[in-house]
């Protein structure tokens, strides 16, 4: 028993343990579906759970309100993170924030063409070109972080710092194209509880609950403006202040408060239990020719060319016209190999895929796509670095240096 308890301390210290969870309740989800129980599988992930003062476009069962309101959380977080590394972290000036912002940008942008090009002709899966945009953080950082020495310090934070602008961009994506119609009423309401989370900011109050009863405000709202409901989490993220009351510079901030307390319930609650009710697909009737259709496979290839292409590319190009440095002590092939990585594309994936396929058999052949081009993505880049000679891999720009 103490033997049990040593591992289970070590596995929830380790940066792998949520990503080893996140991947076990993902397999029990597809695992069931697949079993003697699939029926309780759809029972309990289509539990009714209408809340009537929501209106009609509430979460109506237990699958929906994990992703349209549980996951509200994971957006919080992903947006403390970023703030907290721009205000003392890796980002802390516009030359750090370039290079992994940019590869960011041609990351969304060369998986999204690679889509459409295989999908063209296809215009009824045509609205899927997001799915393969996104690059899991809760995936790639564990890879990197049991590569010990291969990868420099400056590589793990360029990589996990790029990852974090891919969920801010999937949410600018999911805000812009995945809505339903627009109610200006609802979205003038919407304005008006995010401005004053702007003004609690500004005006220096500095407890936490007036933000969450905000956020909890202009979730119901954005349920019925035709935005996703997950925003309020980016707004209620946006406006937390960084700063504590008073001069006590000792005092936790609401910023790092909120995230000590919503980081381990979205690591090892949240998103596990996203992973269970979303990727529990039925694979009867389905076979690996399917995968060479175009969804999946406009997909695949987005994650593995697609993604690797455009994050590696655009890197470079910025560092040759030295608007910004590559990470010191990394190599180019070492980049290349990151760039790899960047094609691990499961949770935000999935949850656009559920958006651009309601309701629909296919998002089951969207899924099978982002499983497949996940899985070998994540391979890839291991075996890449893995076997990549630290001899090769010189000082290609000391910091604050020029190629």
């Amino acid at each position: 028993m103490t033997v049990f308890l040593h591992h289970a301390r070590r596995l929830f210290a380790s940066p792998a343990g949520g990503a080893t969870i996140l991947l076990l309740a993902s397999v029990l989800g597809l695992a069931m579906a697949n079993s003697p129980w699939r029926t309780d599988y759809a029972v309990l992930i289509t539990w009714p759970m209408k809340f009537s003062p929501l209106g009609d476009h509430g979460p109506r069962n237990s699958a929906e309100w994990v992703s349209d309101g549980l996951m509200t959380l994971f957006f919080v977080t992903v947006i403390l993170e970023i703030r907290k590394e721009v205000i003392s972290g890796h980002l802390s000036s516009p030359r750090q924030i370039a290079l992994p912002l940019i590869g960011a940008v041609g990351g969304m942008m060369v998986p999204a063409l690679t889509y459409l090009l295989l999908t063209h002709g296809h215009a009824d899966i045509s609205r899927g070109w997001a799915i393969p945009v996104a690059t899991d953080a809760a995936f790639t950082l564990p890879i990197i972080m049991a590569l010990g020495q291969r990868v420099s310090a400056a590589a793990r934070a360029w990589l996990m710092t790029l990852a974090i602008f891919d969920d801010v961009l999937g949410i600018i994506v999911i805000a812009l194209f995945y809505g339903t119609a627009l109610y200006p009423d609802a979205l003038v309401a919407a304005f008006i509880i995010a401005a004053a989370l702007a003004c609690m900011n500004r005006g220096g109050i500095r407890t936490v609950w007036p933000y969450v009863a905000g956020c909890v405000f202009l979730w119901i709202i954005l349920l019925n403006s035709g935005l996703h409901p997950t925003l309020a989490g980016v707004v209620t993220g946006l406006c937390l202040p960084a700063t504590s009351a008073g001069r006590d510079i000792k005092r936790s901030t609401p910023l790092e408060t909120t995230l000590s307390v919503l980081g381990p319930v979205v690591t090892w609650g949240i998103l596990p239990l996203f992973g269970f009710m979303n990727a529990g697909i039925s694979l009867a009737g389905l076979n690996a020719g399917m995968l060479l259709e175009p969804l999946p496979l406009g997909i695949m290839l987005g994650l593995l060319i697609g993604k690797p292409i455009g994050v590696f590319g655009t890197t470079m190009l910025v560092a040759r016209l030295k608007i910004a440095t590559l990470p010191s002590r990394t190599s180019m092939k070492t980049l290349f190999g990151l760039s790899l990585l960047c094609g691990i594309g499961f949770t935000i994936s999935i949850f656009i895929a559920g958006l651009a396929f309601p309701a629909s058999n296919t998002v089951v052949l969207a899924k099978m796509g982002i499983f497949v081009g996940s899985v070998i993505a994540a391979i890839a880049g291991w075996l890449w670095l893995r076997f990549l000679p630290v001899s090769v891999r010189p000082v290609l720009c000391p910091p604050g240096g020029k190629l």
